[in-house]
């Protein structure tokens, strides 16, 4: 009985390893999208103020760095929108939130 059990161990770790090599190598096809993506430089002076405007408040003396300025990525929008929509259907009270968004690279 012991010999069995250690046999099925085995067998078990060996079907585990196999399946973990199987996963990677599906995961290595698909490439996540990223929600929000680098904008363009042009961009940063005006959102750059009215960022830190809306942040100092009534705060003058405050002083505020933007290091980074994002924006939507319109490609995982507008998956987003779609699947969303379709998944809701016909029920308008219905709240979806899209998690990630994966494309078969």
């Amino acid at each position: 009985m012991f010999f069995l059990n250690l046999f099925k161990k085995e067998k078990g770790l060996q079907q585990n390893v196999e399946a973990t090599t199987n996963k990677s190598k599906i995961a290595d096809q698909w490439q996540e999208v990223p929600a929000y993506s680098e904008t363009d430089y042009k961009n940063y002076e005006l959102v750059s103020v009215i960022a830190t405007a809306i942040a100092s408040g009534d705060r003058p003396e405050s002083q505020f760095v933007v290091k980074r300025i994002l924006e939507r990525n319109p490609e995982a929008k507008l998956v987003a929108l779609i699947t969303s929509s379709i998944a809701a259907g016909d029920n308008q009270t219905s709240r979806l939130a899209v998690k990630r968004i994966v494309k078969k690279s």
